[in-house]
């Protein structure tokens, strides 16, 4: 593979953990829809994905070297 991007921005990996989580919610006593699981999807996705533009951004101020075009 190639393309390789980090655990934590593949969407399949979010899923698991969601699906995984909802069924121990439902142990638990807490109902979770599949629209439900798909909102938190949804949710978390976008907030990686601001997160890791924080980061970067962050990290470009930060940076003690200036950009070479």
């Amino acid at each position: 593979m190639e393309n390789v991007k980090k655990w934590y921005l593949s969407k399949t990996v979010w899923g698991a953990l969601i699906a995984i989580s909802a069924s121990l919610a439902k142990v638990g006593g807490v109902e979770v829809d599949a629209g439900m699981q798909t909102e938190l999807l949804n949710s978390i996705m976008t907030l990686v994905s601001a997160g890791g533009g924080v980061l970067a951004l962050i990290g470009r101020l930060s940076a003690t070297k200036s950009l070479k075009a």
